[in-house]
């Protein structure tokens, strides 16, 4: 496991605000999905999960942080796990909903793909590199280019929703933000 992303992201959920409400592309979507098996990749305090469960989906919230992953072991419907996703496989064939927000692990892509059933659903949204970003991860392979999200899942997936855009944070910074809907073909 990469102890320091371990140690990293402890830190981060203990020691500053999280948002604690869903984005609008999981509200706006969800509901809509027919099956009730979800993923939620890179959960961190799960605001995604809960929102998920509340709604009666049945989640598996996966993390590489134990302080986050803690937090949701409780919680009907929720299946919190500390994972670390550079050896963690997904399930093949067995989600109809699958969000990721806020991580990007390019490798993944395709695991993500072949994790949802049949006309299931992904939901992603992140980070774009733009010079003019104001908070962003400062490691540039932590970030999308221009389109990449789209070209990574248009081979097997039909794209329903697809924007990049600017987008205020918290504390009003802006960075350009890339999210998707796709649905598995």
């Amino acid at each position: 496991m990469a102890i320091e992303d371990k140690i990293r992201w402890n830190d981060k959920y203990q020691n500053n605000p999280i948002p604690d409400t869903p984005i609008a592309l999981v509200t706006d979507f969800a509901p809509r999905v027919a099956g009730k098996k979800a993923l939620d990749i890179a959960c961190g305090m799960g605001r995604h999960s809960r929102y998920l469960a509340s709604l009666g989906y049945d989640v598996d919230a996966l993390d590489i942080s134990s302080a986050a992953i803690q937090t949701l072991q409780a919680i009907p419907y929720i299946h919190a796990k500390e994972v670390d996703f550079d050896s963690y496989d997904l399930h093949i064939g067995h989600y109809d909903l699958i969000i990721c927000t806020y991580f990007l692990k390019r490798e993944l892509f395709p695991q993500i793909i072949s994790a949802l059933r049949d006309g299931g659903l992904c939901i992603y949204e992140t980070f774009v590199y733009h010079p003019d970003n104001a908070n962003s991860p400062s490691d540039r392979a932590f970030l999308l280019e221009p389109e990449e999200l789209r070209r990574a899942f248009t081979e097997d997936c039909m794209i329903l929703y697809y924007q990049e855009r600017w987008a205020e944070d918290m504390r009003g910074a802006k960075t350009m933000k890339a999210s998707m809907v796709a649905q598995k073909n």
